[in-house]
């Protein structure tokens, strides 16, 4: 195998696949990267549950296959000089590593002891931008469950419904769900969990641009191919939460807050509050003002916060971390607090129809 390409497009190539790199494996060849040249080079990385597959532009004289010890193999070239970088394998897995005056010898694997990839299939693609999926992500996996107790919650639900794609995640204590709908429709009806810790590494690919990532569905895993890199991801079985059934509709109670305001007032009392010292912080909902205090052993904490709305006087303990996480997850200024009563849920919706999300943090019983 012989190839030559340009150093800053292999390091790109090797940081994005290098991140699904086993660690440590009985299968010493999945500690490497697998390294295919023909028409062009195609780098491999894959941990038995995600696999990253990055294409690179290269002047390939001699096609073959082999795998590269990838830790060794990133840290040569990206200390290597700029320009044009050739590597070379011979019969006998020697790898000859050339950049300027620099040149390295190091030895790989044959290609052979490279674990099959998952088989996905060729079924129909849905395509939305590449900012719209890294939304629908950032907007909820904060609130993954890592109880693996129940691993189907360890993964965000994707639900796609002809012109909506929604994602929902849950860990018994909030729920967090974004919308995005699309421009055309999609003429398809599917619903998957993906891992969080797979789509933690295809947030990292998504660029804030309006190109389209294709994913594609298959019986056991899904694809997502986004401009150079596809990303093959293990899904999660087994029941998850019917969300519909626990977030509440029809609330009588329904305020309007200024999203920066309400979420520095949480966070000034929540300064009062650590992981020793947890201890909710109570809420009074009343005519145009929240109120908020917080007491541990190291002290207490009040502040109040414009709302606009009659809250009724509600009296109702949230956990300040799970309230804070919510409200910076909130794509707007301004956000709509919906109540019932003081052992319910609040829920958080949008104030502008457009838009389309809900997020909702369970109650935490406090003493008088």
């Amino acid at each position: 195998m012989r190839f030559t390409c340009e150093k800053n497009m292999l390091v790109t190539g090797l940081n994005i696949t290098g991140r699904t790199v086993a660690q440590k494996s009985s299968l010493s060849a999945i500690e490497g990267i697998l390294c295919r040249a023909g028409s062009g080079l195609s780098l491999t990385g894959y941990n038995m549950e995600t696999a990253i597959i990055y294409e690179i532009e290269a002047e390939v004289t001699e096609a073959g296959e082999c795998v590269i010890p990838a830790k060794l193999f990133g840290d040569i070239i990206r200390r290597l000089p700029e320009g044009p970088v050739t590597v070379v394998v011979d019969e006998n897995y020697k790898v000859s590593i050339r950049s300027g005056y620099a040149s390295f010898t190091i030895s790989a694997e044959p290609a052979e002891d490279y674990p099959e990839l998952p088989e996905v299939g060729s079924g129909r693609s849905v395509r939305i931008p590449q900012t719209a999926l890294k939304e629908l992500i950032n907007g909820t996996i904060f609130a993954v469950s890592e109880n693996q107790g129940r691993p189907i919650h360890t993964g965000i639900k994707f639900e796609v419904e002809n012109t909506t794609v929604s994602a929902i995640a849950v860990d018994g204590f909030r729920l967090a769900r974004r919308t995005f709908h699309t421009e055309d429709e999609t003429g398809l009806t599917l619903s998957f969990v993906v891992p969080a810790q797979g789509l933690k590494e295809v947030e990292k690919i998504l660029s804030d641009s309006d190109e389209n990532v294709a994913f594609t569905m298959g019986a056991k895993h899904i694809l997502y191919q986004i401009g150079d890199a596809t990303v093959i991801c293990r899904l999660l079985e087994g029941e998850f939460l019917d969300w519909r059934k626990v977030v509440p509709t029809n609330c009588p109670v329904k305020l309007v807050a200024n999203v920066y305001d309400l979420s520095s007032s949480i966070e000034r009392v929540g300064l009062i509050v650590s992981e020793k010292y947890k201890s909710p912080v109570r809420c009074v909902f009343s005519n145009q003002v929240l109120l908020l205090k917080t007491n541990t052993t190291i002290g207490a904490a009040e502040d109040r916060c414009s709302l606009a709305g009659d809250g009724k006087d509600l009296e109702i303990g949230f956990n300040v971390r799970y309230l804070a996480d919510a409200l910076r997850a909130v794509p707007s200024e301004e956000v709509v607090l919906e109540l019932t009563n003081g052992l319910s849920p609040i829920v958080l919706t949008p104030v502008d129809e457009k838009q389309d999300f809900a997020y909702m943090v369970l109650p935490v019983r406090i003493k008088n």
